[in-house]
């Protein structure tokens, strides 16, 4: 068994999911490009950012468990990603009044001692309310979401936005599917608990 699980990512939100694990882990930030490709859909683009990240923070290594993630959401055929900021958070949850959106996230796990890879794309949908702009400014004001996918968190105050959630796994919201990692930990030898 691998002696040390790395976080491919310095997302806090991807390291507050791995902790509920109980395990020990580092975190190291991977340098990948992360602009889609002309050719990538979104689960083309989410899988191949997280196989991506994974390998850039493995190649320095000659053993552990090092883990990628990546995540967009699609809402009418587009794919949305961080918005950066309160007037593009305010465009994509606009959008996404009244729509299901579904989340992408993009899970690689590479065993750094013989560059072994699993990964999967695990979907999640989001049925979103209808809330008027007053709303919704209320929202981004109080969350200041502008560094996820899809402009909420679903962790706080953004579960107010939804009237519906469809998927197996509510992490994957937050950009790490914890059933899933326990399924690509297991094809490397790590049981939990």
């Amino acid at each position: 068994m691998p002696e040390k699980v790395i976080l491919a990512s310095t997302s806090r939100y991807r390291a507050a999911l791995l902790a509920k694990l109980g395990m020990s882990f580092d975190t190291e930030a991977p340098d990948v490009d992360e602009r889609p490709q002309p050719y990538e859909g979104a689960t083309e683009l989410v899988l191949r950012l997280a196989i991506d990240k994974a390998r850039a923070v493995a190649a320095d290594r000659d053993h552990g468990l090092v883990i990628g993630s990546d995540q967009v959401c699609v809402c009418d055929g587009r794919i949305l990603g961080k918005p950066g900021n309160f007037e593009n958070a305010l465009a994509q949850l606009k959008a996404a009044q009244g729509q299901s959106v579904i989340f992408y996230t993009g899970l690689c796990v590479i065993n750094a001692a013989n560059q072994e890879v699993h990964s999967l794309v695990e979907p999640f949908t989001v049925h979103f309310r209808s809330l008027d702009d007053e709303a919704l400014t209320r929202y981004l004001l109080a969350e200041t979401p502008y560094d996820c996918a899809g402009s909420f968190k679903s962790e706080g105050m953004g579960i107010a936005l939804f009237r519906a959630l469809e998927g197996r796994d509510p992490n994957a919201l937050i950009g790490l599917p914890l059933i899933g990692l326990v399924e690509l930990f297991e094809h490397h030898g790590l049981s939990l608990p």
